[in-house]
């Protein structure tokens, strides 16, 4: 071995000692506390405002809009937002405001951003991404998700677990739902619309476009509320604002109020009603006042 000393040994490892655990260097337990640290805060500080904002405000051209309703939270919060694009990260970590947007861990698949060994100390670096199992409920994922919050860390979740194929919304799963419940602090619902367009699931190469993004009113669970259920009582209020961006707030109210506001999610008659529903460029201006849910 080059630079070993002739005639040293390595020290054998003393009888009923445990070894020491080797940090994971890829997947679900890559150990992103180094980027939590102060050097890794600041160029992080750096990157999301002086490259990630001006790329997105060149890319995206993106509108912010529902800021109002946060002026009375304080702390730590979950925010919970729907996923169209990998454009979202880089979107909502320039939009989140201040004092939540330095101090953020976003919830990343592992088996995308942390699968190797140069997109894992990247995605936590760059975004503050920490590995979220989704395939599976992870007691180490959710362990440390709740610890950052105690400490004071706000969490950026996709509780649909990916992308979506084809622009309609997918059933939202419990994780900032459990979060919210099992640390006590709210989740403030946002909708993302126009990201599809730039980046969606399989395009390689960007477009431009413009983008919206829309922060709602947080939500606190109910008394007796289980996950499962305020994870659906999430997705009604992302709902409520995609349906607001497409109408107005007063509309969007009005149905929410009449408990008729339109899903996130595509018409239930299979895959080529999807796909028709969608449909052209052209159809989908016209279908927004009927179906204000694609990301067209």
């Amino acid at each position: 071995m080059a630079g070993r000393i002739p005639g040293l040994v390595p020290t054998p490892q003393p009888a009923g000692v445990a070894p020491r655990p080797r940090r994971a260097r890829t997947g679900a337990d890559y150990d992103t506390e180094w980027a939590r640290s102060w050097p890794a805060r600041a160029t992080r500080a750096l990157l999301v405002e002086g490259v990630v904002r001006p790329a997105m405000g060149a890319l995206a051209s993106p509108t912010i809009a529902g800021l109002d309703r946060l002026a009375s939270v304080h702390g730590p919060v979950v925010f919970a937002a729907n996923h169209h694009s990998h454009l979202d990260t880089p979107l909502l970590v320039s939009a989140i405001p201040e004092p939540w947007r330095h101090h953020l861990v976003v919830g990343a698949a592992a088996d995308y951003f942390f699968a190797n060994r140069v997109a894992a100390p990247l995605s936590a670096l760059v975004v503050g991404a920490i590995p979220i199992e989704r395939q599976k409920v992870a007691r180490r994922s959710a362990e440390l998700a709740s610890d950052l919050i105690a400490e004071g860390w706000s969490v950026l979740i996709f509780p649909e677990g990916g992308r979506s194929p084809d622009g309609w919304g997918q059933p939202f799963r419990g994780g900032a739902a459990y979060l919210a419940l099992r640390c006590g602090v709210p989740v403030v619902p946002v909708h993302v619309e126009g990201t599809g367009r730039i980046l969606p699931k399989g395009r390689r190469l960007p477009r431009r476009s413009h983008t919206t993004v829309t922060f709602g009113a947080p939500l606190q669970p109910h008394d007796g509320e289980d996950a499962r259920r305020f994870a659906v009582r999430i997705e009604d209020a992302v709902a409520v604002l995609a349906d607001e961006r497409r109408t107005d707030w007063w509309q969007a109210r009005q149905r929410a109020h009449a408990g008729t506001t339109p899903s996130l999610r595509a018409p239930g008659e299979g895959a080529w009603r999807r796909s028709w529903a969608l449909g052209s460029s052209t159809d989908r201006r016209r279908q927004r006042d009927r179906w204000p849910l694609a990301d067209d």
